[in-house]
C-alpha cells in the first residue's frame, strides 16, 4: 500500500539518494542524540570528558571514525542491553525534542525530496546516523515511509556501539547490498561521500563546508551544482535549483 500522496515508484524509476546530516537536517543528528544521552547522567558526562582526548581525534579521521563514534555511543548508551531498547530511547528523544528537531529540518531540502517523490522517483536516504533516528525525524514531515539505510548498531559490553558505519565506501556497499547500485542523482554535503557522488549520473553537492567548495569543484565533473539549502555556516549557491 502506498503511504502518503506520492505515486508508487516503478521498479525502473530513477534512483535518488540523499545524505541526511547537513543535507536534509541542519547539523549532525547522531551527535545531538548521543550528547543528550550523555548529558542525562553526570557520570557519563565525566566519562565523555575523560575519553575525548582519545575519541575526539578518532572521530575526526576517516579510518578511525567508526571507533570514535562507537566510543561515545557506548558511553551514552551504557545499561542498554538490546537494540530494541536503544530504538525506544531514540523515539523518546525525538518525541521530547520535537520543536528543536523540526527547526533543523531544511525546507528547501524537503521540497526537493518531495518533488522527487511526486515525480515517481525511487528515493533512499543513506546516513551515518542510526536509521531509526532518521526515520523518526522524517516522520515529522510525512516521509517516514522513505527507505533509510543507516549505521548498524549492536550491543557490546553492556551498551550500544556501531557495528557497521554507513559512511564513505561502506555506504556504497550497503546501498548495493540493498539493490541500490545504479544511482541517477545523489545529494550530499560531505567529502566522505565522494564515492556516492561519483557513482551518481548527476551528483549535487549541498551545504558543503566553505573550505571544501574548491575541492568539490576539482573532484567532480564540471558543472556539478554546489548549492546551499539553508545551512547558514556552510557554503554553496543559495539560489540554485538542483531539480531540473
Amino acid at each position: 500500500m502506498n503511504a502518503g500522496p506520492y505515486p508508487q515508484p516503478r521498479a525502473d524509476a530513477p534512483l535518488v539518494v540523499f545524505d541526511f546530516d547537513h543535507t536534509l537536517y541542519d547539523g549532525d543528528s547522531g551527535s545531538h542524540l548521543f550528547a543528550w544521552l550523555i548529558r542525562r547522567n553526570p557520570l557519563r558526562v565525566l566519562a565523555a570528558l575523560l575519553a575525548t582526548p582519545v575519541l575526539g581525534p578518532m572521530v575526526a579521521l576517516l579510518p578511525t571514525r567508526r571507533w570514535g563514534i562507537s566510543g561515545y555511543a557506548w558511553i551514552g548508551s551504557f545499561g542498554l542491553h538490546r537494540v530494541r531498547e536503544f530504538d525506544r530511547v531514540i523515539d523518546r528523544y525525538v518525541a521530547t525534542h520535537r520543536e528543536e528537531i523540526a527547526q533543523r529540518l531544511l525546507p528547501v531540502a524537503l521540497d526537493v525530496l518531495a518533488r522527487h517523490r511526486a515525480r515517481g522517483d525511487r528515493v533512499v536516504v543513506a546516513t551515518g546516523a542510526p536509521p531509526e533516528l532518521a526515520r523518526a525525524i522524517l516522520g515529522f514531515v510525512a516521509h517516514e515511509d522513505v527507505t533509510v539505510i543507516g549505521t548498524a548498531v549492536g550491543v557490546r559490553l553492556g551498551a550500544v556501539v556501531a557495528t557497521r558505519h554507513c559512511h564513505s565506501e561502506e555506504k556504497m556497499r550497503m546501498l548495493r547490498e540493498r539493490g541500490h547500485g545504479d544511482i541517477d542523482v545523489a545529494y550530499s554535503d560531505s567529502t566522505a561521500d565522494l564515492p556516492l557522488l561519483r557513482a551518481a549520473r548527476r551528483p549535487v553537492v549541498v551545504n558543503p563546508k566553505r573550505g571544501r567548495v574548491a575541492f568539490f569543484r576539482q573532484a567532480l565533473p564540471p558543472g556539478t551544482p554546489i548549492l546551499n539549502w539553508g545551512c547558514r555556516d556552510r557554503g554553496g549557491d543559495p539560489d540554485g535549483d538542483a531539480l531540473l
